[in-house]
């Protein structure tokens, strides 16, 4: 029988002190057309003995209010601004949205991946699929699970935060609901700054030479369409230190130039891309993509200030045709995705920037696979009193692949992918028996 969820409260929660009443503009890099959906987190929480599941939801309610003073454009609205050019958020203390809802899910069906893609979707009731028509860009929903364990889901627009800003926004929000601190103690404290990422000069307009991510590539198979058209699998696999260990050896050996070594993400990341692109059988000679996030905090001059939480990274891109990535080894895909990374310092974020908002260069979908990792983000320490989470990850499964943390294994990570159901079976057995 189908789970079913019954929400009980649904409630808008405004900042719980006044805030500044102003239109704010988003950077370049937030207004990027691919950009604008809404990030949905799902955290799983074991309730432990004697907990009180009235204090707990007015506690998370309570704490959402204050968390709101501080980072005010979350209880604002997104729009686009009026000659189109990039997006804008009116902060006039609108409001976030809240419900809690009861379950009988129980905590054990997060053990493994959901049966079908949007099994969890109820998780988060309120599904916003497009911020620009007025919906708030924050949504939060506690539901109780049969046993009296929990689930916090929540829904960020990533138009006004990435992966890093919405996990530093999470663990703020989750201390002011176990701590007696005051919204002033909070580190980092949450900076807008957007300017940061404002085009400064024309577009040199060259981007499709030097930006992989934005060419388009011929769709020799019935790419799109079959992702489209197709039911869609959930998986999910644990890579553990030993697994990952040993990827980084069979890739090392692999590897022309021989010497290069081989960060955990880039092993992993070139061995999961290379069992998607074998268990979909696809043409040899389509051109296949990685697209995959690099934080630029660091990477920019000058630097990204602490507690920043826009939209500060570009897309890397590996690009290779099927029988090269198939053929030439976990080493050649993995220094794919090596010189993806070299490749980006202060110019080529610029050129990005340029590029996104003069000429709305935006990446294609076919052959491509995006990878997320929010493995490294710190989600896996939010903690509403209930305790840190025993899951984290998406609510629904995506075609979209990510590295999510694993409870109580930090050298260990999950990497959850939606396939076609045709081929998850090829795919499993491909992803768990690493070859070179």
């Amino acid at each position: 029988m189908e789970n079913s969820v019954h929400v009980k409260e649904v409630v808008v929660i405004k900042p719980s002190e006044p805030t500044p009443s102003r239109v704010l503009s988003l950077s370049a890099l937030d207004s990027q057309l691919f950009l604008r959906f809404t990030v949905e987190y799902l955290f799983v929480f074991k309730a432990r003995p004697g907990l009180d599941q009235s204090v707990i939801t007015a506690r998370v309610k309570a704490a959402l209010a204050k968390i709101l003073v501080p980072y005010y454009p979350l209880a604002g609205r997104v729009r686009a601004k009026i000659d189109g050019s990039s997006l804008e958020v009116v902060c006039r203390a609108q409001g976030a949205v809240f419900m809690e809802a009861v379950s009988d899910h129980t905590i054990n069906d997060f053990d493994r991946a959901p049966r079908y893609v949007t099994q969890w979707r109820k998780l988060l009731t309120l599904s916003v699929a497009d911020v620009l028509k007025g919906a708030p860009p924050l949504v939060v929903q506690l539901t109780w699970l049969r046993g009296g364990d929990a689930t916090l889901g929540v829904g960020l627009n990533h138009s006004v935060c990435d992966g890093i800003g919405s996990a530093e926004f999470l663990n703020s929000f989750a201390e002011l609901a176990t701590s007696q601190n005051r919204v002033a103690d909070l580190k980092p404290k949450p900076i807008w700054d957007r300017h940061l990422f404002y085009p400064t000069k024309p577009s040199r307009c060259y981007y499709s030479a030097t930006h992989l991510e934005f060419n388009r590539v011929p769709d020799l198979c019935g790419f799109t369409s079959r992702f489209s058209n197709e039911r869609l699998a959930p998986t999910s696999i644990i890579f553990d230190k030993r697994w990952l260990n040993e990827l980084k050896r069979l890739a090392s050996s692999t590897s022309r130039p021989i010497g290069l070594t081989y960060t955990s993400y880039e092993v992993l990341s070139a061995h999961v891309w290379r069992s998607w692109a074998r268990a979909l059988n696809l043409p040899s000679n389509q051109i296949l993509k990685l697209l995959f996030s690099i934080n630029i905090r660091n990477r920019v001059k000058p630097s990204v200030p602490s507690g920043y939480y826009g939209n500060a990274f570009v897309l890397g891109c590996a690009q290779t045709t099927v029988k090269d990535l198939a053929e030439k080894g976990l080493g050649y895909a993995a220094m794919l995705i090596k010189r993806a990374k070299e490749r980006v310092d202060n110019e080529y974020v610029r050129s990005v920037v340029e590029s996104v908002s003069q000429s709305r260069a935006c990446p294609d979908s076919v052959g491509v696979l995006i990878m997320s990792q929010w493995s490294r983000l710190g989600l896996e320490r939010v903690d509403f009193g209930i305790g840190k989470p025993v899951h984290v990850g998406p609510i629904c499964s995506d075609r979209y692949c990510l590295v999510l943390p694993v409870y109580n294994q930090p050298d260990a990570v999950k990497v959850t992918v939606a396939v076609p159901a045709s081929v998850a079976d090829k795919y499993e057995y491909l992803v768990k028996s690493p070859c070179s």
